[in-house]
């Protein structure tokens, strides 16, 4: 994940949809409405800018698919957290149209992608027009298109999704998040995989990372902010005593879990039913199936 990147020449919208959940628990509609009203003061072009509200789970993906599709030049804004905006990248990837440009602006839980990786105010960025490609994480859970799905910033098995499965069935609220967390980890058993040599590996946590940091402060490695070396990160936890765990769960919190090996691609066969997260939505994939997770390249074009 070093700072290379393509930078594309100043780029001018037909159309630019900004997508929303409505009923969020942060403050997106109204920072929807005004990205809208500051791009209608800044843009010195003609452009068809709307505002899209999403009306059910998994409705950003159809938005932001119907939005690209059409070709040209168009920008589909996601005012979420991460887990909207994988839906956002995931429908524009696709629609199969290359000039589709990606951007988010920060809203909900936690946007572990744009606190990393923003490099300006969005509107400014827009007005701008600097488009620059970053690479994705994909994902595969079987043959065929059907079975895979792109990730803009981490992947993650074991301890991850399991913990936001029952964080996400509790009541929210940091105090509530916390306790759910010290019960979830008491009863948390680990995973176990078939690696390429053939062997079975028991794991607690096994995280593919495309940007250095999650979960709004755990650093998983000491790479470079921008994800488009063709690489990511893989920060795996053997299987060990539940207090060694918490001891680098919480080095991950203060002074971060430091290099970690790059990889362009990485695969293992499950024996069990497995949830995981990607960008913060947890999915499941079955037992017995090739998991393949490898770097896309430069596959995102984005803007802020």
């Amino acid at each position: 994940m070093n700072q290379e990147h393509i930078i594309d020449s100043a780029r001018t919208f037909e159309s630019i949809v900004i997508i929303f959940n409505p009923n969020s628990t942060g403050d997106a509609p109204q920072l929807a409405e005004r990205l809208r009203d500051r791009l209608t003061e800044l843009l010195t072009y003609t452009v068809d800018l709307r505002l899209q509200p999403t009306s059910h789970a998994g409705h950003a993906v159809e938005l932001a698919r119907e939005a690209a599709s059409g070709g040209g030049h168009v920008l589909v804004v996601s005012v979420s957290g991460d887990g909207g905006y994988n839906e956002v990248v995931n429908g524009v990837k696709q629609s199969g149209n290359p000039d589709a440009v990606c951007a988010v602006m920060a809203a909900g839980n936690a946007n572990d992608h744009r606190r990393t990786t923003g490099t300006k105010p969005l509107e400014e960025a827009i007005a701008e027009g600097s488009v620059r490609h970053i690479d994705l994480l994909r994902i595969h859970t079987g043959p065929g298109e059907d079975a895979q799905a792109y990730a803009h910033s981490y992947i993650g098995f074991g301890l991850t999704p399991v913990m936001a499965i029952d964080i996400e069935k509790g009541s929210k609220g940091a105090i509530k998040e916390m306790f759910t967390v010290i019960r979830t980890f008491a009863k948390f058993k680990p995973f176990e995989i078939r690696q390429t040599d053939g062997k079975r590996r028991k794991f607690d946590s096994l995280v593919f990372a495309n940007i250095p940091e999650m979960a709004k402060y755990a650093t998983l490695s000491e790479a470079d902010d921008e994800p488009a070396d063709g690489k990511f990160e893989v920060i795996l936890f053997p299987h060990m005593p539940k207090w060694r765990v918490l001891l680098t769960a919480l080095r991950a919190t203060t002074q971060g879990l430091g290099d970690q090996p790059s990889v362009s691609t990485y695969e293992f066969t499950t024996l069990k039913p497995l949830p995981y997260q990607i960008d913060g939505e947890v999915k499941s994939v079955d037992a017995n199936t090739l998991v393949k997770v490898e770097s896309a390249p430069a596959a995102l074009p984005i803007l802020g």
